[in-house]
């Protein structure tokens, strides 16, 4: 089951790829007053950042970063070290500006936009309200939602992503749900057919016997449901999370309008695997922020071929790694367009194959 709109979407994403612009952002780089391709990975991130935007001279000036946030009815289980209810706690406390997050946003001139799409409870004032269900279901019994309600968490993120094209020039992605690390486990497992020994860790910090029972639980809905990785909105609709599904959604709508999104961590990039089965070229737009200690993401990171920018043992959520990736890239925007030229500063052009100046 799909719908007309994330066709729509899919049948615009195509991909970034542009030599002409390559060859140009390449020689406006060389030409800055350093040695070659001595500012390593910021050079890639810029290349990377300008064929999204389609311009030899992209600029920042206006940051978003989409917290989405919902319950999973697989806490039941056990699975975490917090109860549910600190799914709801969190969403005051983003919308109190207290969170880890908050911080970062503050500190890096980015709007954070609390999104919820299935936490339990009441509607929170400021919060953008898309609340599809009260939660997921408790997917060791039935499956996780319905078709419909799948779509419908595919959709919402699409057009989170059409609205916010006409106001930022960059989106974060973070997420806020309390049990949805045994989540993303079971899509990661279901997408590459790895154990969850091998996909699954501590999430919020969980002891040995409550991971081994993460384990099972994680095995029990595989063997249950099986589902089919062909068919990426019968994964989300069987073990998936409605967080999950809008972050796929913001991936696909914003790459039909060729806006990058950068990439929380382990949780955030499982919606990865949902938008390229639904559409290849929709990573194309993707900017993945860093490795978490989370043991499946390396192995996600894997599977999907790219590399993120940092490693710094994070797995905290909410979208700190993409906040912190967001200020990276400003700055290597800056320096790109900022920086004087050979000519300008009437500095050797010899000093560029130099190894320092």
């Amino acid at each position: 089951m799909t719908s007309d709109l994330i066709q729509e979407a899919i049948a615009y994403i195509r991909s970034v790829e542009d030599p002409e612009l390559v060859r140009a952002i390449q020689v406006r780089w060389n030409s800055l007053t350093k040695p070659v391709g001595s500012l390593g990975k910021l050079e890639t991130l810029v290349l990377r950042y300008g064929l999204i935007r389609g311009t030899a001279m992209p600029s920042i000036s206006n940051k978003g970063l989409f917290i989405f946030c919902a319950d999973h009815g697989v806490t039941a289980e056990g699975v975490s070290a917090y109860p549910a209810e600190v799914t709801g706690q969190m969403v005051r406390n983003f919308l109190r500006g207290g969170a880890a997050i908050n911080v970062l946003c503050r500190q890096f001139t980015i709007k954070p936009v609390v999104v919820d799409v299935g936490v339990r409870g009441g509607t929170e004032l400021g919060v953008v309200q898309r609340k599809i269900a009260p939660g997921t279901r408790n997917f060791t019994r039935e499956e996780a939602m319905t078709a419909a309600q799948a779509v419908e968490s595919v959709e919402i993120g699409i057009r989170l992503a059409q609205d916010a094209a006409a106001h930022f020039d960059v989106l974060g992605a973070g997420e806020m749900g309390i049990g949805n690390s045994t989540t993303a486990a079971a899509l990661l497992s279901a997408f590459s057919g790895r154990d969850p020994a091998e996909t699954a860790g501590r999430g919020t910090g969980i002891n040995d016997a409550d991971l081994a029972a993460k384990l099972a639980v994680i095995r029990t809905a595989l063997r249950r449901h099986q589902p089919d990785p062909g068919d990426p909105l019968d994964v989300l609709k069987k073990i998936g999370g409605l967080e999950i599904g809008a972050t796929a959604g913001l991936i696909l709508g914003a790459a039909a309008v060729r806006v990058p999104v950068v990439l929380d961590g382990f949780i955030s990039c499982t919606a990865a695997l949902v938008a390229r089965a639904l559409s290849p070229h929709a990573l194309d737009t993707v900017i993945f922020s860093h490795r978490s200690a989370e043991p499946g993401h390396k192995l996600l990171l894997h599977l999907l071929g790219v590399e993120p920018l940092f490693e710094l043992d994070m797995r905290l959520g909410e979208g700190t790694g993409a906040a912190l990736a967001i200020n990276l890239l400003e700055a290597s925007i800056r320096l790109y367009r900022e920086m004087a030229t050979f000519q300008d500063a009437a500095v050797s052009e010899a000093a560029r194959t130099s190894p320092r100046l």
